[in-house]
């Protein structure tokens, strides 16, 4: 089979990618999309707006819009404006040379399926789970990972944090801003948090702490009721009521398939440059939360698409004056 020469190639769907995708597509480079698989987590065409329901943070939707329907409009925009996009995922990258060698489906053969001239990274990243039985059918639904999108829908509820660094105090401080009571669940009996965000967390008269503590089961049919608890210095159990589930355990970039060709940080985010979408390989951009560990919202993962984008295509015009 010989390989599909590209100018612009865009790897990953969400917010980012497609934002890309519209920009490179009214740039006239008619990017192609490989927008991934479907799947049961974020690592999926859409990325993790399509295990969201409501998003009600997104500026332009005044009643709020379901994370798909966003995910099917932007979608349909960037096809719109001549984008290509194909529900396939890559399985291989030669960044060693351009044009870039991309491969999808089988590794069994030394020729890529795509080349491209410049090459966007827009994988995303997913969140980390418990791995119950539950979770793949209540997320959404009282389960969530984002406090910042769904603090909201728990007004004057009593909800439980799961999680003991930064991030779950992080979330559980920003929640009582709209519940009665968080619950933190921590399976140790000491945080890793930093000590002002401990210091904010054990003075907030609306959290409380479960010590070495874990959830092994998650009750309710299509909405959360509430989790079961397990002491994990004695192995008693029981139930805390509550109808939100905030899942702060951290996050995992989906770029294991650029190890060793890109830098990245201890946590696996590929590093670009101060303001902009470069990465160590000239050529080759980043955006979205694939580059972005610190807000993981999907507009900032949008406005960084933009900049992946423009960046390309001032890249690709340079390159033939």
């Amino acid at each position: 089979m010989s390989e599909d020469t590209r100018e612009l190639v865009i790897i990953g769907s969400g917010p980012a990618g497609l934002t890309a995708a519209i920009y490179g597509a009214r740039a006239d480079l008619r990017p192609l999309v490989i927008e991934g698989e479907p799947s049961s987590t974020s690592d999926q065409p859409g990325g993790q707006l399509m295990i969201t329901t409501d998003v009600e943070n997104y500026p332009g939707f005044p009643g709020g819009v379901m994370g798909p329907q966003l995910m099917a409009d932007m979608r349909a925009q960037a096809e719109r404006f001549g984008a290509d996009l194909i529900t396939r995922k890559v399985s291989r990258v030669n960044l060693s040379d351009n044009p870039f060698g991309i491969w999808v489906g089988a590794l069994d053969t030394d020729e890529p399926t795509y080349t491209a001239d410049a090459l966007i990274i827009s994988t995303g990243a997913r969140s980390l789970m418990l791995g119950l039985e539950a979770e793949e059918r209540l997320i959404g639904h009282g389960l969530s990972t984002c406090a910042t999108c769904d603090g909201f829908f728990f007004r004057d509820q009593e909800i439980a944090v799961v999680g003991g660094g930064d991030s779950a105090l992080e979330e559980a401080t920003f929640l009582t801003k709209f519940s009665s009571k968080v619950t933190v669940i921590h399976r140790r009996d000491q945080l890793r948090a930093s000590k002002i965000m401990q210091q904010r967390a054990f003075t907030n008269p609306k959290i409380e702490f479960a010590w070495n503590t874990e959830v092994t089961e998650i009750l309710g049919d299509d909405r959360v009721g509430g989790v079961i608890l397990r002491d994990t210095t004695n192995g008693n159990k029981w139930e805390l009521p509550v109808t939100g589930l905030f899942i702060a355990i951290g996050h995992l970039p989906n770029t294991a398939l650029f190890d060793g060709q890109l830098d990245m940080d201890d946590q696996g985010y590929v590093v670009t440059g101060a303001d902009r979408s470069t990465t160590s390989v000239e050529g080759v951009f980043a955006c979205g939360d694939a580059q972005d560990r610190r807000y993981r919202q999907a507009v900032t993962a949008a406005g960084s698409g933009c900049m992946a984008a423009i960046d390309a295509e001032r890249w690709l015009e340079s390159r033939h004056r």
